[in-house]
Protein backbone atom coordinates (compact mmCIF):
# COMPACT_ATOMS: atom_id res chain seq x y z
CA UNK A 1 0.00 0.00 0.00
CA UNK A 2 1.48 3.54 -1.34
CA UNK A 3 1.84 5.91 2.05
CA UNK A 4 0.60 8.51 0.24
CA UNK A 5 -2.50 6.50 -0.42
CA UNK A 6 -2.94 5.86 2.82
CA UNK A 7 -2.37 9.37 4.44
CA UNK A 8 -5.02 10.43 1.57
CA UNK A 9 -7.11 7.92 2.64
CA UNK A 10 -6.86 8.56 6.50
CA UNK A 11 -7.71 12.38 5.80
CA UNK A 12 -11.04 11.45 3.95
CA UNK A 13 -11.64 9.13 7.09
CA UNK A 14 -10.93 11.65 9.62
CA UNK A 15 -13.15 14.15 8.09
CA UNK A 16 -15.66 11.42 7.68
CA UNK A 17 -15.32 10.41 11.19
CA UNK A 18 -15.97 13.85 12.58
CA UNK A 19 -19.23 14.29 9.94
CA UNK A 20 -20.65 11.47 11.40
CA UNK A 21 -20.02 12.50 15.02
CA UNK A 22 -21.41 15.51 14.40
CA UNK A 23 -24.42 13.80 12.84
CA UNK A 24 -25.64 10.72 13.78
CA UNK A 25 -25.28 8.83 17.50
CA UNK A 26 -22.40 5.76 17.26
CA UNK A 27 -24.32 2.48 15.99
CA UNK A 28 -24.35 0.05 18.89
CA UNK A 29 -24.99 -3.09 16.34
CA UNK A 30 -22.36 -5.55 16.37
CA UNK A 31 -20.34 -4.70 13.63
CA UNK A 32 -17.92 -7.10 11.84
CA UNK A 33 -15.11 -6.65 8.88
CA UNK A 34 -13.71 -9.62 7.37
CA UNK A 35 -11.09 -9.58 4.40
CA UNK A 36 -10.94 -12.14 1.28
CA UNK A 37 -14.26 -13.40 -0.04
CA UNK A 38 -13.98 -16.55 1.71
CA UNK A 39 -13.48 -15.41 5.33
CA UNK A 40 -15.99 -12.78 4.90
CA UNK A 41 -18.55 -16.14 3.78
CA UNK A 42 -17.30 -17.75 7.17
CA UNK A 43 -17.72 -15.11 9.19
CA UNK A 44 -21.26 -14.42 7.77
CA UNK A 45 -22.08 -17.78 8.51
CA UNK A 46 -20.88 -17.54 12.51
CA UNK A 47 -22.77 -13.67 12.80
CA UNK A 48 -26.00 -14.78 11.20
CA UNK A 49 -28.44 -12.09 11.98
CA UNK A 50 -26.61 -11.18 15.15
CA UNK A 51 -24.88 -8.74 14.00
CA UNK A 52 -23.18 -6.50 10.19
CA UNK A 53 -20.14 -8.12 8.37
CA UNK A 54 -18.66 -6.46 5.66
CA UNK A 55 -16.45 -7.99 3.44
CA UNK A 56 -13.17 -5.83 2.31
CA UNK A 57 -11.96 -7.84 -0.65
CA UNK A 58 -14.52 -7.95 -3.44
CA UNK A 59 -15.52 -10.93 -5.54
CA UNK A 60 -12.30 -11.67 -8.23
CA UNK A 61 -10.02 -9.06 -6.58
CA UNK A 62 -6.53 -10.70 -5.64
CA UNK A 63 -6.19 -10.94 -2.08
CA UNK A 64 -2.40 -10.98 -2.13
CA UNK A 65 -2.53 -6.33 -3.15
CA UNK A 66 -5.31 -4.82 -1.68
CA UNK A 67 -5.80 -0.90 -1.26
CA UNK A 68 -8.91 -0.57 0.94
CA UNK A 69 -11.31 2.49 0.11
CA UNK A 70 -12.04 5.28 2.83
CA UNK A 71 -15.22 3.96 2.53
CA UNK A 72 -13.97 0.51 3.88
CA UNK A 73 -10.95 2.27 5.87
CA UNK A 74 -14.53 4.25 7.94
CA UNK A 75 -16.04 0.65 7.86
CA UNK A 76 -13.03 -0.77 10.16
CA UNK A 77 -12.82 2.28 12.41
CA UNK A 78 -16.39 1.15 13.29
CA UNK A 79 -16.04 -2.36 13.26
CA UNK A 80 -15.93 -4.15 16.83
CA UNK A 81 -13.81 -7.14 14.82
CA UNK A 82 -12.03 -7.65 11.71
CA UNK A 83 -11.45 -11.18 10.91
CA UNK A 84 -8.18 -11.97 8.97
CA UNK A 85 -7.59 -14.97 7.06
CA UNK A 86 -3.78 -14.70 8.66
CA UNK A 87 -0.65 -16.66 7.42
CA UNK A 88 0.58 -13.44 6.10
CA UNK A 89 -1.90 -13.74 3.22
CA UNK A 90 -2.66 -9.62 3.74
CA UNK A 91 0.76 -7.73 4.29
CA UNK A 92 -1.49 -4.56 3.72
CA UNK A 93 -3.67 -4.88 7.32
CA UNK A 94 -1.57 -3.68 9.40
CA UNK A 95 -1.21 0.08 7.59
CA UNK A 96 -4.80 -0.50 6.78
CA UNK A 97 -6.07 -0.78 10.35
CA UNK A 98 -3.21 1.97 11.53
CA UNK A 99 -4.97 4.08 8.68
CA UNK A 100 -8.46 3.58 10.32
CA UNK A 101 -6.95 3.63 13.89
CA UNK A 102 -8.72 0.32 14.29
CA UNK A 103 -9.31 -0.15 18.04
CA UNK A 104 -11.60 -3.30 17.84
CA UNK A 105 -10.08 -6.86 18.56
CA UNK A 106 -8.26 -9.46 15.35
CA UNK A 107 -9.38 -12.63 15.02
CA UNK A 108 -6.71 -14.81 12.84
CA UNK A 109 -8.59 -17.47 11.21
CA UNK A 110 -5.69 -19.41 10.47
CA UNK A 111 -4.69 -20.09 14.67
CA UNK A 112 -3.52 -24.00 14.79
CA UNK A 113 -3.19 -24.52 11.07
CA UNK A 114 -0.17 -25.68 10.28
CA UNK A 115 1.52 -23.92 7.30
CA UNK A 116 2.57 -25.98 4.25
CA UNK A 117 5.62 -25.75 2.03
CA UNK A 118 5.01 -25.39 -1.68
CA UNK A 119 5.31 -29.21 -2.83
CA UNK A 120 8.56 -30.57 -4.49
CA UNK A 121 7.27 -30.46 -8.18
CA UNK A 122 7.15 -26.88 -7.31
CA UNK A 123 10.39 -26.29 -5.59
CA UNK A 124 12.05 -28.11 -8.97
CA UNK A 125 9.91 -26.19 -11.23
CA UNK A 126 11.78 -22.76 -10.64
CA UNK A 127 14.60 -21.33 -8.75
CA UNK A 128 13.48 -18.12 -7.03
CA UNK A 129 15.20 -15.51 -4.47
CA UNK A 130 14.07 -16.01 -1.38
CA UNK A 131 12.42 -12.31 -0.96
CA UNK A 132 10.38 -13.48 -4.33
CA UNK A 133 9.51 -16.86 -3.40
CA UNK A 134 8.26 -16.21 0.16
CA UNK A 135 6.69 -13.16 -0.11
CA UNK A 136 4.06 -14.54 2.13
CA UNK A 137 6.86 -16.35 4.84
CA UNK A 138 7.76 -19.99 5.07
CA UNK A 139 4.18 -21.26 4.19
CA UNK A 140 1.84 -21.51 1.62
CA UNK A 141 -1.29 -18.99 2.67
CA UNK A 142 -4.12 -20.37 0.92
CA UNK A 143 -5.38 -22.47 4.06
CA UNK A 144 -9.04 -22.33 2.92
CA UNK A 145 -8.76 -24.80 -0.28
CA UNK A 146 -8.81 -27.67 2.03
CA UNK A 147 -12.30 -28.10 3.84
CA UNK A 148 -11.01 -29.59 6.76
CA UNK A 149 -8.73 -25.85 7.16
CA UNK A 150 -12.36 -24.56 6.48
CA UNK A 151 -13.28 -25.84 9.45
CA UNK A 152 -11.00 -24.73 11.72
CA UNK A 153 -11.13 -21.29 10.11
CA UNK A 154 -15.28 -21.04 11.20
CA UNK A 155 -14.46 -22.55 14.60
CA UNK A 156 -11.67 -19.89 14.77
CA UNK A 157 -13.83 -17.27 13.91
CA UNK A 158 -16.84 -18.62 16.30
CA UNK A 159 -14.52 -18.60 19.15
CA UNK A 160 -13.42 -15.02 18.48
CA UNK A 161 -16.68 -13.22 17.82
CA UNK A 162 -18.75 -15.30 21.01
CA UNK A 163 -16.05 -13.78 23.38
CA UNK A 164 -16.93 -10.08 21.63
CA UNK A 165 -20.49 -10.98 21.76
CA UNK A 166 -21.67 -12.93 24.56
CA UNK A 167 -24.99 -12.13 24.27
CA UNK A 168 -25.74 -14.03 21.33
CA UNK A 169 -22.22 -16.68 21.61
CA UNK A 170 -25.47 -19.04 21.71
CA UNK A 171 -26.87 -18.21 18.19
CA UNK A 172 -23.33 -17.98 16.92
CA UNK A 173 -22.05 -21.25 18.52
CA UNK A 174 -25.46 -22.51 16.26
CA UNK A 175 -24.78 -21.18 13.03
CA UNK A 176 -21.06 -22.13 13.18
CA UNK A 177 -21.70 -25.90 13.98
CA UNK A 178 -24.52 -25.95 10.93
CA UNK A 179 -21.77 -24.35 8.57
CA UNK A 180 -19.41 -26.79 9.92
CA UNK A 181 -21.32 -29.91 9.14
CA UNK A 182 -22.14 -29.01 5.49
CA UNK A 183 -18.35 -28.58 5.05
CA UNK A 184 -18.09 -32.10 6.45
CA UNK A 185 -20.27 -33.60 3.78
CA UNK A 186 -18.53 -31.28 1.16
CA UNK A 187 -14.73 -32.42 2.32
CA UNK A 188 -16.82 -36.31 2.30
CA UNK A 189 -18.14 -35.95 -0.89
CA UNK A 190 -14.86 -34.81 -2.35
CA UNK A 191 -13.24 -37.79 -1.08
CA UNK A 192 -15.92 -40.15 -2.89
CA UNK A 193 -15.31 -38.20 -6.00
CA UNK A 194 -11.54 -38.42 -6.20
CA UNK A 195 -11.49 -42.53 -4.65
CA UNK A 196 -12.51 -42.72 -8.52
CA UNK A 197 -8.98 -41.60 -10.00
CA UNK A 198 -6.40 -43.59 -9.80
CA UNK A 199 -3.56 -41.68 -8.00
CA UNK A 200 -1.58 -41.27 -10.83
CA UNK A 201 -3.81 -39.57 -12.51
CA UNK A 202 -4.29 -36.79 -10.23
CA UNK A 203 -2.64 -34.21 -11.94
CA UNK A 204 -2.51 -30.18 -11.61
CA UNK A 205 -1.30 -27.53 -12.83
CA UNK A 206 -2.57 -23.77 -12.22
CA UNK A 207 -2.08 -20.64 -12.73
CA UNK A 208 -0.29 -20.14 -9.83
CA UNK A 209 0.69 -21.87 -6.24
CA UNK A 210 -2.42 -21.68 -4.58
CA UNK A 211 -3.41 -25.15 -4.51
CA UNK A 212 -0.94 -26.66 -1.59
CA UNK A 213 -3.44 -27.65 1.02
CA UNK A 214 -6.33 -28.95 -1.58
CA UNK A 215 -3.55 -31.41 -3.25
CA UNK A 216 -2.06 -32.38 0.48
CA UNK A 217 -5.50 -33.46 1.32
CA UNK A 218 -7.02 -35.57 -2.06
CA UNK A 219 -3.48 -37.38 -2.96
CA UNK A 220 -3.14 -35.02 -6.29
CA UNK A 221 0.30 -34.49 -7.48
CA UNK A 222 0.65 -30.56 -8.33
CA UNK A 223 2.96 -30.72 -11.51
CA UNK A 224 3.85 -26.99 -11.33
CA UNK A 225 2.02 -23.48 -11.44
CA UNK A 226 2.47 -21.10 -14.59
CA UNK A 227 3.40 -17.98 -11.57
CA UNK A 228 5.84 -20.45 -9.35
CA UNK A 229 4.92 -18.24 -6.33
CA UNK A 230 2.18 -17.81 -3.48
CA UNK A 231 1.86 -14.44 -5.25
CA UNK A 232 -0.87 -13.89 -8.21
CA UNK A 233 1.18 -10.67 -9.21
CA UNK A 234 4.55 -12.35 -8.88
CA UNK A 235 5.92 -12.61 -13.29
CA UNK A 236 7.97 -15.80 -14.08
CA UNK A 237 10.89 -16.02 -16.38
CA UNK A 238 11.19 -17.44 -19.50
CA UNK A 239 13.81 -20.05 -18.05
CA UNK A 240 10.62 -20.54 -16.03
CA UNK A 241 7.89 -21.26 -18.28
CA UNK A 242 10.12 -23.28 -20.45
CA UNK A 243 10.71 -25.55 -16.69
CA UNK A 244 7.40 -26.12 -16.61
CA UNK A 245 6.52 -26.96 -20.26
CA UNK A 246 9.13 -29.61 -19.61
CA UNK A 247 7.38 -30.83 -16.34
CA UNK A 248 3.56 -31.21 -17.85
CA UNK A 249 5.26 -33.22 -21.02
CA UNK A 250 7.29 -35.35 -18.66
CA UNK A 251 4.50 -35.73 -16.25
CA UNK A 252 1.69 -36.83 -18.47
CA UNK A 253 -0.92 -34.33 -17.43
CA UNK A 254 -3.63 -33.33 -19.56
CA UNK A 255 -4.69 -29.58 -19.15
CA UNK A 256 -3.82 -26.51 -17.54
CA UNK A 257 -6.81 -25.23 -15.13
CA UNK A 258 -6.48 -21.25 -15.33
CA UNK A 259 -8.21 -19.52 -12.14
CA UNK A 260 -11.05 -17.08 -12.22
CA UNK A 261 -9.45 -14.87 -11.23
CA UNK A 262 -6.46 -14.30 -13.14
CA UNK A 263 -6.31 -13.44 -17.11
CA UNK A 264 -5.92 -17.05 -18.67
CA UNK A 265 -3.67 -15.92 -21.64
CA UNK A 266 -0.22 -17.03 -20.35
CA UNK A 267 -1.71 -20.48 -19.36
CA UNK A 268 -3.50 -21.01 -23.16
CA UNK A 269 0.22 -19.64 -24.57
CA UNK A 270 1.64 -22.49 -22.18
CA UNK A 271 -1.30 -24.80 -22.73
CA UNK A 272 -0.28 -24.62 -26.85
CA UNK A 273 3.15 -24.82 -26.23
CA UNK A 274 2.86 -28.11 -23.92
CA UNK A 275 0.35 -29.82 -26.17
CA UNK A 276 -2.36 -29.50 -23.56
CA UNK A 277 -5.99 -28.56 -23.28
CA UNK A 278 -6.64 -25.12 -21.19
CA UNK A 279 -9.72 -24.43 -18.19
CA UNK A 280 -10.64 -21.18 -18.33
CA UNK A 281 -13.70 -18.44 -18.95
CA UNK A 282 -16.51 -20.25 -16.88
CA UNK A 283 -14.61 -23.55 -16.71
CA UNK A 284 -11.85 -21.86 -14.61
CA UNK A 285 -10.86 -22.35 -10.98
CA UNK A 286 -12.05 -20.47 -8.33
CA UNK A 287 -8.28 -20.06 -5.97
CA UNK A 288 -7.91 -16.72 -4.54
CA UNK A 289 -11.27 -15.38 -4.48
CA UNK A 290 -14.80 -16.40 -4.61
CA UNK A 291 -17.10 -15.69 -7.93
CA UNK A 292 -19.60 -13.01 -8.25
CA UNK A 293 -23.47 -13.59 -7.03
CA UNK A 294 -24.73 -15.93 -9.52
CA UNK A 295 -21.74 -17.83 -10.53
CA UNK A 296 -20.86 -21.33 -9.89
CA UNK A 297 -17.83 -19.86 -7.40
CA UNK A 298 -20.74 -17.48 -5.36
CA UNK A 299 -19.80 -19.25 -1.74
CA UNK A 300 -17.21 -21.90 -0.93
CA UNK A 301 -19.29 -24.21 -1.17
CA UNK A 302 -20.42 -23.89 -4.61
CA UNK A 303 -17.18 -22.53 -5.29
CA UNK A 304 -15.45 -26.27 -4.32
CA UNK A 305 -17.92 -27.99 -5.91
CA UNK A 306 -17.38 -26.69 -9.40
CA UNK A 307 -13.55 -26.90 -8.40
CA UNK A 308 -14.22 -31.03 -8.00
CA UNK A 309 -16.55 -30.65 -11.21
CA UNK A 310 -13.91 -29.45 -13.41
CA UNK A 311 -11.14 -31.47 -12.40
CA UNK A 312 -13.16 -34.70 -12.55
CA UNK A 313 -14.51 -34.05 -16.12
CA UNK A 314 -11.07 -33.12 -17.44
CA UNK A 315 -9.57 -36.29 -15.69
CA UNK A 316 -12.50 -38.19 -17.80
CA UNK A 317 -14.59 -39.56 -14.49
CA UNK A 318 -17.89 -38.99 -13.45
CA UNK A 319 -19.11 -36.51 -11.01
CA UNK A 320 -21.16 -37.79 -7.95
CA UNK A 321 -24.47 -36.54 -7.07
CA UNK A 322 -24.28 -34.01 -4.16
CA UNK A 323 -25.53 -34.99 -0.96
CA UNK A 324 -29.16 -33.49 0.06
CA UNK A 325 -27.72 -30.70 2.15
CA UNK A 326 -25.24 -29.19 -0.60
CA UNK A 327 -27.75 -29.23 -3.31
Amino acid sequence: MKSFGILVASIVVAGSLSACSSQAPQNDEFQVVATTTQVTEFTRAVVGDTGTVTGLIQPNQSAHSFDPSAKQLLALSQADAVVINGADLEPWITDALSAANFSGEIIDASTGIELLAAGEAEEDHAAHADEEEHAHGEGDPHIWTSPLNAQVMVKNIATGLEALNPADATVMEDNAASYTDQLASLNEWVIANFDQVPVDQRLLVTNHDAFTYFVSEYGITFVGSIIPSFDDNAEPSAAELDSLIALIKESGATAIFSEASISPKLATTIANEAGVKVYSGDDALYSDSLGVTGSDGETYIKATIHNVTVLMTAWGYPVLQLPAELS
